[in-house]
């Protein structure tokens, strides 16, 4: 088990703003995740995982159970998700993750901030195969044995464990299996009593690209510019 290096992530966004963006992000999840397995928690075990996000990231129950109450509805909006690739200025990759009910104004929308900030919009496969589709899992290592955790999950698809901090500093104990074991492991994960943090799909790069802050800070522009859009739920980059 080691330290697991995350790649940075921009902080320019005002605090209100990000919070609004999470909200909205996690309204689509639940959404989407209605829509594939039903309103009921106990058997739907995406909108289970999606749940959790929802109060780690402090949505009011108000606004958690509305969202559940309009999937549910006969006049739901159903989307897409809908991933695009493309270069960052300064060769970086990025994959970005996009939730969306018109693909026609999502693309339209992606391309207009890659051209904004001097990035360049690729094709289906250009950046794809330089990530890693992965389950992710963040937990409170408080109280944990994390060598006797690491060895019980390993059977259940764990491939990577380590030290990580949150947005506020707070430590982490992030968990990462094959996107294919997520399930598994999440059900091993809540067997033991654990409640994570947060629970995603993530596209992790294989390689990261160290650049100087000047340079990152152009990357880090792009990136968040896109992940104010409505339609964008998630970016993923290879800056180290």
């Amino acid at each position: 088990m080691g330290r697991i290096f995350e790649t940075r992530k921009a902080t320019m966004m005002a605090r209100w703003n990000k919070m609004a963006k999470v909200f909205t992000r996690i309204s689509k999840d639940i959404a989407i995740a209605v829509k594939a397995g039903g309103p009921n928690p106990d058997s739907n075990s995406t909108l289970r995982r999606v749940l959790q996000n929802a109060r780690a990231a402090n949505m009011p129950k108000d606004k958690v159970e509305a969202a559940i109450k309009r999937a549910s509805g006969q006049s739901a909006t159903s989307y897409d998700i809908v991933l695009y690739e493309g270069y960052a200025p300064h060769g970086i990759a990025l994959l970005v993750e996009t939730a969306t009910d018109n693909v026609v104004r999502t693309v339209a929308n992606v391309r207009m901030h890659f051209n904004k900030y001097s990035g360049n919009m690729g094709t289906t496969g250009s950046v794809a195969f330089m990530f890693k589709r992965m389950g992710v899992f963040r937990l409170n290592p408080e109280g944990l044995d994390q060598e006797a955790l690491e060895l019980e999950l390993i059977d259940h698809g764990l491939q990577e464990m380590g030290e990580g901090t949150g947005e506020k500093g707070e430590k982490q104990l992030i968990i990462r299996c094959d996107f294919a074991d997520f399930g598994k492991l999440q059900t091993a994960i809540e067997a033991k009593g654990l409640t994570p943090i947060s629970a995603d799909s993530e596209y992790i790069a294989e390689n990261l690209i160290e650049l100087p802050e000047d340079k990152a800070n152009e990357v880090l522009e792009l990136v968040d510019s896109l992940e104010q859009d409505d339609d964008v739920q998630r970016v993923f980059h290879n800056l180290g």
